[in-house]
């Protein structure tokens, strides 16, 4: 074997993480008490499966993202530090409700609502979602709630189940470029599929905000980059955040570079001027990131005002 063969077979070292990517550790008396009544609960947030570095300052300013359906996910996505695995049609039934009561005692002004992949039930796990917007409606009727779904291996009934509840917000992740989709993804999942997901969400109801992610680092180029956003632009996709990808363990994919604070800062400017309604872009930037919502709850608050007025003067 040729020294060029060893290398290419030698795991490769972590690259040592810039100055520009420092995580606070989550602190403070409304993070520990959050963080106790949903292990009270048994209701798991992505912002903690993830490790997402965002976590303090979200759930001390009224956002969170609660993770449905359990904490083992049926996919094996090469960049997600959730757990894999079967978990045999295993569910919460009353986990809508729970839901409901939990985000009723955390006072949110926004919530986002994600899950795992379950491939092991009959639906997908799209009417759980669906029932859990619905409770949330009801239990709090000035929420905005998003949901951040998984693909439903673009099966449209399922997509629709969820439109059909009305979330204020339907972001599906594209997570990366087109070229990156089968070493980064599940072989499950696709870029057209996804694509596909919230170019069908503006079908079944136009009003619904559609928002994605995309992480970067991966080994993408900038022409890739500009591609995938014109794509999302043509299925009427609203809003676009950009991440760092940040590798979570060893057996997940290196990360191939760190891109500069700058170099988003580019980013932002490029996709506005593509006309997205909202563009998040920064080194710790996550696809729940609470300076997006707080500018969609804006957004959304002033389309229900103005719909109110309109219905005033009839």
């Amino acid at each position: 074997m040729s020294e060029a063969e060893k290398a290419a077979k030698a795991p490769r070292k972590r690259q040592p993480k810039p100055s520009w990517i420092k995580m606070r550790a989550p602190a403070g008396e409304r993070y520990l008490q959050l963080k106790e009544m949903l292990k009270g609960l048994n209701l798991a947030t992505v912002c903690q499966e993830a490790q997402c570095p965002n976590i303090g300052e979200c759930w001390g300013g009224g956002t969170a993202t609660i993770m449905l359906m359990g904490e083992v996910c049926t996919r094996g996505c090469r960049f997600c530090n959730v757990k894999t695995g079967n978990p045999k049609g295993k569910l919460d039934l009353q986990e809508p409700e729970k839901v409901a009561f939990a985000v009723a005692q955390m006072k949110l002004d926004y919530v986002v609502l994600t899950s795992v992949d379950r491939d092991d039930l009959p639906d997908e796990g799209s009417m759980h979602f669906a029932k859990t917007v619905r409770n949330l409606k009801v239990s709090a009727p000035d929420l905005i709630i998003e949901v951040l779904t998984p693909d439903f291996k673009g099966n449209e009934e399922f997509i629709g189940n969820i439109v059909d509840a009305e979330p204020d917000v339907f972001a599906h992740n594209v997570e990366t470029v087109e070229r990156l989709q089968k070493r980064v993804r599940d072989p499950r999942a696709g870029y057209a599929q996804s694509l596909r997901v919230l170019e069908y969400v503006k079908e079944r109801d136009h009003t619904r905000f559609t928002k994605t992610s995309l992480m970067l680092g991966l080994g993408e180029t900038d022409e890739e980059i500009r591609h995938t956003l014109r794509d999302l632009r043509a299925v009427g996709c609203d809003v676009v955040t950009f991440g760092q990808y940040l590798q979570p363990q060893k057996r997940h994919l290196p990360v191939e570079a760190f891109v500069t604070p700058e170099k988003f800062k580019e980013w932002q400017s490029e996709a506005e001027g593509m006309g997205f309604l909202y563009v998040a872009s920064g080194p710790l930037v996550r696809s729940s990131y609470r300076a997006g919502e707080f500018f969609m709850k804006g957004v959304i608050e002033k389309r229900k005002q103005a719909a109110q007025e309109a219905v005033a003067e009839i």
